[in-house]
């Protein structure tokens, strides 16, 4: 397994800028989400989580995304189940997620995921 970075692109599509790193267990997804083939570009994220602890024993996992799809956020919940997973096993599991605080829309969801998973994640309002 290795750390994955992704540079973001702003395009008609947009890909979120990634960065995992397997030795501190640090990840984070910030930008804007808006692509066409979700699949093909959330699916080897999830299963580097998946596969992440055999590697470690804390993650620590920033969202910091100032707009989504649809389709993004059925893998971002997926993302946040797999987290709730490693937690139940016995990782220790951090989630912050940085939103705009006049951005409500953005905040109904994050506590939409908090309540759909169990996991807590810690809101951390930006100012523009």
């Amino acid at each position: 397994m290795e750390d994955i970075h992704i540079q973001e692109t702003k395009d008609i599509f947009s890909r979120p800028k990634v960065d995992f790193e397997i030795a501190t267990g640090k990840c984070s997804i910030s930008g804007e989400s808006f692509l066409e083939e979700t699949s093909k570009f959330y699916g080897p994220l999830l299963t580097w989580i998946k596969n992440y602890p055999k590697y470690g024993v804390s993650i620590d996992f920033t969202f910091s995304l100032t707009y989504f799809n649809t389709n993004t956020s059925k893998w971002i919940l997926m993302i946040l189940v797999e987290l709730k997973r490693l937690e139940n096993l016995g990782l220790s599991v951090v989630v912050n997620w940085f939103y705009h605080e006049d951005d409500l829309d953005m905040k109904d969801d994050i506590s939409d995921y908090m309540a759909d998973t169990g996991l807590n994640i810690n809101l951390i309002p930006m100012k523009d």
